[in-house]
Formats: structure tokens, sequence, C-alpha cells
């Protein structure tokens, strides 16, 4: 048997947190045994199904590199196929019309409430309606059985027993003859031979009303796994309240895509005392059997952690290139300036985010429009004047624009003037980088290039003559 699994998310909103982890679940089960993972986008809420949101899930999914073999299928094209089901399910005696108002149903609801019984329909229309009431569209149900029980055995919750008693006889089309989810997520999952069904917990209760119409089309059911919520620091349901819960806000905010998969694949599951894996350690040994029931809570300060972690440890050519995203949305042309990748090598030690780094980075790339106040008053100072003087001329008369070069050059200006190293390396950061935080000195202007350091160099000299006649 070949495994498929499916990720199929409402394009309602944005793919939250707690939807990628359900994705990287079903693709981790696919991966691992050699399936088929398939990414379906239930949009059959034709009210709140928006194109930008089918835009923010097909992104989080590229982003996150959770790659389907199949897909994205639109539930919303499938519109024939569940008419034709419904057909057949109506022919063989296996669904029915119904043609009770909202009132009646209303009033019956109530009644059952009074009486303390839980709210399902009475049954009314399911062996026929002599004399079907004129201009009434009626809805289509379908036949539940009446008797016996539906058995999961869920992969994560063990086995869970419904009785038939308790489930009524569900609506799988409406008046307008519009499918709805629970059946059109039937005839996807049998049309699609979904093997194994990987999804939030909050569809346990769907699951014996789907399972008994799978039985009633004929179809072997699939076996299902449902994933325990997320919940907030406070024992809350995740929310925006918690912070970021959309997966691109995660890379806006600067982290990169291993680190929130990473953090992912361990709310609820673990191996041991391991907290890093890399993607193909997680194919090897995420097991969905061994997920908790219960549900996980979110750390935001653990998910950092891990981000700097790949910062500092991830190939620097791939955290470049996501760092060039964050330089983009500052309005900076990587290419304007040194090469990303040699910037990462020497920010990854300094940085959390990769939005941390790129703020870090400005200077390397623009020109910097003034000193921070604090730093300039400490460094920027007439004492620094002669010592910056000499450095320049040193810089100007190198041959070569190297790092090695530009130590040797800062060194002779400290030793020259009986000065330790940092009370001239510090006056250069403020000169070149605006502030008094930069990687080491050679290699800050290495990367800034002779031009725009010595040009910086000439700024701040003026900039300290300028305060020298003001005094």
């Amino acid at each position: 048997m070949t495994i498929r699994t499916r990720f199929a998310p409402s394009p309602t909103g944005y793919l939250h947190v707690g939807g990628a982890r359900t994705a990287l679940f079903s693709w981790l089960y696919a991966r691992k045994h050699g399936g088929t993972f398939i990414l379906r986008i239930e949009d059959t809420d034709l009210e709140r199904s928006t194109a930008e949101s089918v835009d923010a899930i097909l992104q989080g999914m590229t982003w996150l590199g959770l790659e389907y073999d199949e897909g994205p299928f639109f539930q919303t094209q499938r519109f024939p196929r569940y008419k034709e089901v419904i057909q057949q399910m109506l022919k063989k005696g296996q669904a029915y019309h119904c043609y009770c108002s909202k009132e009646r149903l209303g009033e019956l609801r109530a009644e059952q409430m009074a009486r303390k019984e839980k709210p399902r329909y009475d049954g009314k229309c399911r062996h026929g309606v002599q004399h079907p009431p004129e201009g009434v569209s009626p809805v289509v149900r379908f036949k539940n059985p009446l008797d016996g029980a539906v058995v999961v055995e869920d992969l994560i919750r063990g086995r869970v027993v419904f009785q038939n008693s308790e489930l009524d006889d569900l609506i799988i089309a409406r008046g307008d003859g519009s499918p709805t989810y629970n059946f059109t997520v039937v005839v996807d999952d049998m049309d699609m031979n979904i093997t194994h069904v990987i999804r939030g917990d909050d569809h346990l209760n769907n699951t014996p009303r789907q399972m008994n119409m799978f039985m009633a089309l004929g179809f072997t059911v699939p076996v299902y796994a449902h994933v325990p919520m997320i919940l907030g620091a406070d024992g809350a349901r995740l929310s925006k309240r918690h912070g970021a819960v959309s997966v691109m806000q995660y890379r806006d905010d600067g982290y990169l895509p291993e680190a929130l998969l990473n953090y992912l694949v361990r709310l609820g599951w673990s191996h041991g005392d391991q907290e890093v894996f890399s993607i193909d350690e997680m194919i090897k040994l995420f097991d969905v059997t061994k997920v908790h029931s219960s549900a996980a809570a979110f750390n935001p300060e653990k998910l950092l952690w891990l981000n700097q972690h790949y910062i500092k440890n991830a190939d620097p050519g791939h955290v470049a290139r996501h760092l060039a995203h964050h330089l983009g949305q500052r309005g900076i042309d990587p290419a304007t300036g040194p090469d990303p990748v040699e910037v990462v090598k020497v920010q990854r030690e300094r940085a959390k985010t990769l939005a941390e780094m790129a703020g870090n980075s400005e200077f390397f790339y623009r020109n910097i429009d003034g000193y921070d106040v604090k730093d300039a008053a400490t460094h920027l100072k007439a004492e620094a004047q002669k010592p910056l003087m000499e450095l320049r001329a040193k810089l100007a008369a190198l041959p070569a624009w190297e790092a090695p070069a530009i130590h040797a050059a800062v060194s002779a200006v400290a030793e020259a003037q009986g000065l330790k190293l940092g009370k001239i390396a510090q006056p250069v950061r403020v000169a070149v980088a605006g502030r008094a935080v930069s990687p080491p000195i050679d290699v800050t202007l290495k990367l800034l290039g002779r031009e725009k350091s010595l040009a910086r160099l000439d700024a701040a000299l003026e900039y300290i003559r300028k305060q020298t006649v003001t005094a």
C-alpha cells in the first residue's frame, strides 16, 4: 500500500502555526514511508474564502519547504463530482431530501435542550415525505445508521468509540445544492485515495460521521491521527494576543523556516532529549504514534533560541538568501554593498533574528544619516581627532584593502599614540557604522570598502571639528 496523506486548509485567512504543524506532520509521515503528500484547498465556504488567503497558504507552504506531490486541488472545481455522488446516494437510499423548515428545527432544538437532551435531528423526513411543500428547496441528509457504534482507532488518541444513536442525519447538501464540509471531505479523500488523515483534534467529532459515509460508499476508511491544539503560555488557545500566529509573520519577523519547522515538530513530540533536528532527521525519526494526546504550549523564547542556533550554524549562503529578503524590505538592494554571505559570516553571532541582522547591517549598504547621540558623545571627541587623522592617512595608503592590513594599520596607530586598541576601534565604529557596535573593525572596514570607509572617516573628522569649534 502506498501511503497518501493530505493537508486540507480552508482559505479563510493566513496559514497559522497550528495548520503548519499539521501540514508538517502529514508531510513527514508521507516522506518517511515513501508516500505521496497532497495539498487540497477546501474553499466551499464561498463567503469567507478569498484568493488572498489561498496565496497566503501557498506562500507559507513554499517558505517552509513543505513541497506537495499533487495539487493544489480546489473543492470549488469539484462541484459536479459532489453532485454526482449525492445523486447516487439518493438513488441507493443512503440519503434523503429533508423539507423541515428552520422554524421547526429551531423549535425541536429548544424542546430537546429543555429536556436536557443532546440537540439532534429527529428523522422526520427520513422515510420520505408524502406531500412535499411547494416552493421549498429541500436539503439532503445522510441516512446515518441508527444503532451500533463507530470505533476510531486513532494513532494519537487510541480507541475512541461513538454511539450511532448519538449521531443525527447530517446535512450533506444545502437547499441551494451546495455540498457541506463533512461530505466533500469524504468524497475528496475517497477519490484521492487518502490512506492516512492527520489533522487537528477539533475534527475528532466529525470523524464518526465521515467514517459512516465512507462505509456507505464502499470505500476503505482512512487511518486517523488527531493532533492536539496548541495553547499559549497562559493555557488559552493560541491567538494573536500571544504574538505572531501566522507563518508568514514569522518570516517577516526574521525567523528561518528550519527554525520554525524544528520548533513545530517538537510541539507535542520528542525523541529523547534531542532539541535540534535537521529535516532529514525529522523524516527519519518522527513517529506520529508518539505525539502526545494533550495540548502543547507555545514558547516564543524557545523558538527564538532555535532561530539563533540556526542563524549561527546553518550554511551562510542559505542564511544570506533569507537575509536578502529582509534587506529588500528595508529598501536595500543587496547588490549595492558587500556580499550578504560575508555579512552573515560576521554578523551571525550578534543577531537572534534576520530582521535584527538586517537592521545591524544597514550601514554596509546605505549612507548613515547621523550618529548615536550617546556613542558620539563618548567616542567622537576632540582627543579622537588626531588618531583618526593618522589612521585615515595609513588606510588611504594601503596597497590592498584587506582585513589583515587594516588591522595592522589600526594597531600601528594605537601603538604610536600610546592607546589601547579599543580607543581607536570605537571611534572608528561610530564613524563608519553610526554607533559603537559592529563586527571587528578590520572586517567591518574590509566589507564596507575603501571608498566608503575613508569618506565616513572624513565625515566623522568634520563632525569632531565642528563640535570642537562649537565648544
